[in-house]
């Protein structure tokens, strides 16, 4: 029988049961898959801990992975059994199986392996919709990335840095700070030693940035808005530290006419042609080179608890994956 992380009740790591699980026949629409790499995501602490709800308890972690179309339901045309497809916003994928739509997956190209999809299908289309599609990144633009030395920051600071943007990045620590210039940043900030929005203030001459990109969330809030030019866009895709619950629409006037807007990836890729056109951007960057998806961290499904417990603890960089 196959093995899954099931959550039981909201909660901290320890909440991460490693148990059997049935096997079911795919339904129609869809697709069974047998895992060969598991992506590991934020997005998979919030509703392991309960800030995001899953539709049922108990319920299986997990929105990214990669491998083997090993059966498909009535009606699929898209893919077929011995298929290498990736995914970035199905569910349940902290398994050993997984049966998910069919829509929600795209094939994996030759020349990426199973380990690189899994790690880059929800930080790397992340990161395709927030400089292709929320704010398009232009050549000569400078742009602030928070947490440039995450999973998200690592792909989208080399991504920015190929379309022609002068890149800044906020870390927390001189080792990411380092990686994050290995990785497309310019200028680097330690956000715990120094007032970022002071040093961008600096760096920009006082003009400030064209767009911030902040899936931080509440450590961050207010002071990114202060790192925007007049008519600049305050992009927040996520809250690491904690969810923003003091936002005030009347600080994006004060602050120069600005622009806020919290985008999801599962809207973007709800749309078939939208996630097929986005993947292949993606894989494209990634093929070329231009971009190069960095794994760090690997571990065994059955570890899962531990592998919260360091993501949580902002004890990770680039992306991890784990193995069934």
């Amino acid at each position: 029988m196959p093995k899954a992380i099931r959550v039981h009740e909201y909660g901290g790591p320890e909440v991460m049961r490693y148990e059997d699980v049935e096997t079911r026949a795919p339904g129609p629409g869809q697709i069974r898959v047998r895992q060969t790499a598991i992506g590991v995501n934020f997005i998979d602490i919030y509703f392991r801990s309960g800030v995001y709800k899953a539709p049922e308890l108990p319920f299986v972690p997990g929105k990214e992975g990669a491998g083997e179309v090993v059966a498909v339901g009535e009606g699929v045309s898209l893919f077929r059994p011995g298929d290498r497809v990736a995914y970035g916003s199905a569910s349940g994928t902290y398994a050993e199986e997984v049966v998910l739509d069919a829509k929600e997956a795209v094939s994996v190209p030759e020349g990426v392996a199973d380990e690189t999809a899994a790690a880059m299908m929800l930080k790397g289309l992340t990161a395709q919709y927030l400089l292709r599609r929320t704010y398009a990144v232009q050549p000569g633009d400078t742009i602030l990335f928070h947490a440039a030395a995450g999973g998200v920051g690592l792909i989208a600071t080399q991504w920015a840095k190929h379309l022609g943007a002068t890149v800044i990045g906020t870390v927390g620590s001189a080792d990411k700070a380092e990686l994050a210039r290995q990785h497309g940043c310019d200028h680097v900030i330690l956000y715990r030693d120094e007032d970022f929005a002071a040093r961008v203030k600096d760096i920009t001459g006082g003009k400030g940035c064209a767009v911030v990109y902040d899936g931080v969330g509440k450590a961050t809030y207010p002071a990114s808005l202060d790192c925007l030019r007049p008519f600049g866009m305050f992009v927040s895709f996520g809250n690491a530290s904690g969810v923003i619950d003091d936002f005030s629409i009347g600080l994006l006037g004060q602050k120069g006419s600005l622009y806020a807007t919290r985008p999801t990836l599962f809207t973007h890729t709800a749309d078939r042609a939208s996630l097929e056109a986005m993947a292949e951007d993606l894989f494209g960057v990634v093929r070329s080179g231009a971009v190069k998806i960095p794994v760090h961290g690997r571990a065994r499904l059955k570890d899962a608890q531990k592998v919260h417990t360091e993501l949580a603890g902002r004890q990770t960089t680039g992306a991890t994956v784990m193995t069934p």
